[in-house]
């Protein structure tokens, strides 16, 4: 497979595994009662921060549970007046390739430094995406090859599985130095496209028109099919005899009938083929509209009249704001919302990672209240209107907004805001400004893939039991800790392995063998999860 090289790929290609992990600090929470900071926090989340560093922290809980994950990152269009700059000349991208890319940088094109800030991201999106999971990525032309291209490299040229075409204004742009660019890309991956399979849309009353009873069948409407297919078929070139007497010799050059000659007759014989009304016309076999599927395939060509367009975006986030604009490109909200009905169950976790005015997490909450579901939203932000843009949609969303005749009932539901904390080692140590409860949780995610829990009572290092084996933790910030026959006296619960972490182990590795005893050095091990 061909790859794209470009300036700093070698600097980034594998710089995700050299992301620091950071911890989650929760600031408050916020549901239909308004904004609170109980312990008990929202499953859906807004995350403020780098989201190279956030995708990396999520890690632990999320890797390979995300069903659905939307992006709109910069297209990298080179217009510096956008709230979010788009030729990723932001101070935050500037800093983090001169730190990555080192002094090579200097001489990046803005298409090598979206490449060097894209890849490194991808390559996280991918580790949290479910194997039966798809990621849908809106772009322009500008990088649309080069996205591809990483794309194909990243999720591997197999998975990928379509481009969708959004038609995104409703009127040209007279403005236009060349040509008025009426549409954006929506570039479609699967983690497993064998394992990915699309939810059908619902049929439309447009469609069902297609459907009529000319003659009365008692078994409802129906549309007649094309009898002939250019795909060849061994036993698709018979002649056929009309009831009017007219003798179809073969099917048209070039094509096959589509089923045998005994077929053809046995559905003839059940009143499946349309003559015509003088019975002269070439036949055409019967679909029904009983016994065609819920819905239809989803197709790659979306109109604005039916996702929206960019004017109907700005309307609603105005609407939302009392008419004020605090963000210049939001998408619609039933865009993504056509992305969820197609790739989303109604307990599906859905992540955008470059959430911009919060557009996912409104059309999440939407669908939850239309359908009663339960999807959950992960949205991350990196810039400074996280809390003031992104999460105060989201929280006018759930609460209602407008006046009037323009009221807008509210969603419900809730969503927790956090902030990038504190990275869990600095150098080769832990770092002592980390609570231990975060890192616990952190080791259990790590070990388990499984939410943590903290057992009750008993010993204070016991991190709990999973597939018949327990996690210990043996970790105090003031003072090193050693495994030994002490410690091991003190375990209690049952199980049948045993993970012990610690700072030094004063027992043999056969002996602890002998007893079904793993150590694990602290932060070695940790650093290698």
């Amino acid at each position: 497979m061909p790859t794209l090289e470009w300036i700093g790929k070698s600097k980034v290609i594998n710089h995700h595994q050299d992301v620091p992990f950071r911890v989650l600090e929760r600031k408050y929470s916020f549901d239909e009662n308004g904004q609170h900071d109980e312990d008990n926090g929202s499953e859906n989340m807004i995350i403020r921060g780098d989201n190279l560093e956030a995708l990396k922290a999520l890690l632990p809980r999320y890797e390979g549970r995300v069903k659905c994950i939307y992006i709109d990152p910069p297209y990298n269009t080179g217009n510096e007046g956008w709230v979010y700059n788009d030729n990723v000349n932001d101070p935050k991208i500037k800093k983090w390739l001169g730190e990555v890319v080192g002094k090579e940088g200097e001489d990046l094109t803005r298409h090598d430094k979206w490449l060097c800030m894209m890849y490194p991201r991808l390559k996280l999106l991918q580790k949290l995406l479910a194997d039966d999971g798809a990621i849908f990525i809106s772009i322009d032309d500008a990088e649309f090859f080069n996205l591809r291209s990483i794309c194909n490299e990243v999720f591997g040229e197999q998975n990928f599985i379509a481009t969708v075409i959004w038609r995104k204004n409703y009127a040209p742009k007279s403005t236009a130095k060349h040509f008025s660019e009426d549409h954006d890309y929506i570039l479609v991956f699967g983690k497993n496209a064998d394992m990915w399979t699309p939810h059908k849309m619902p049929r439309t009353e447009k469609q069902n028109k297609a459907y009529k009873n000319p003659d009365n069948d008692p078994r409802g409407l129906w549309r007649p099919n094309n009898l002939a297919a250019r795909n060849y078929y061994s036993k698709g070139t018979y002649s056929i005899t009309c009831p009017s007497g007219r003798v179809i010799n073969g099917p048209p050059s070039g094509s096959y009938w589509r089923v045998s000659e005994e077929k053809f007759h046995e559905l003839d014989k059940d009143g499946r083929i349309w003559w015509g009304k003088d019975g002269n016309n070439v036949p055409a076999p019967k679909i029904f509209l009983t016994e065609v599927s819920d819905g239809i395939v989803p197709q790659t060509l979306w109109s604005y009249e039916e996702v929206g367009h960019t004017q109907d975006a700005k309307k609603e986030i105005k609407s939302i704001f009392s008419g004020e604009m605090p963000f210049d490109t939001p998408k619609p909200y039933h865009l993504i919302e056509r992305i969820l009905q197609i790739a989303s169950d109604s307990n599906s976790i859905i992540l955008d990672s470059f959430a911009g005015s919060g557009t996912t997490a409104h059309a999440v909450l939407n669908m939850n209240k239309a359908d009663g579901g339960h999807r959950k939203f992960i949205l991350v932000e990196m810039m400074d209107y996280a809390d003031s843009i992104t999460a105060e949609r989201v929280k006018r969303v759930i609460r209602g907004y407008g006046e009037g005749k323009n009221a807008v009932e509210g969603t419900g539901g809730s969503f927790s805001f956090y902030d990038l904390g504190e990275p869990l080692l600095v150098g080769d140590c832990l770092n002592e400004a980390v609570a231990p409860e975060k890192i616990r949780e952190y080791i259990w995610f790590m070990e388990t893939k499984q939410p943590y829990a903290p057992p009750s009572g008993g010993n204070p290092y016991y991190l709990g039991k999973h597939n018949s084996t327990g996690y210990y933790f043996y970790y105090e910030p003031q003072r090193v800790t050693v495994l030994d026959y002490a410690f091991l006296s003190t375990i209690m619960e049952k199980a049948d392995g045993t993970v012990i972490y610690a700072d030094r182990c004063s027992i043999s590795e056969d002996k602890l063998a002998k007893m079904g005893v793993t150590f694990k050095k602290i932060p070695r091990d940790i650093s290698r999860l």
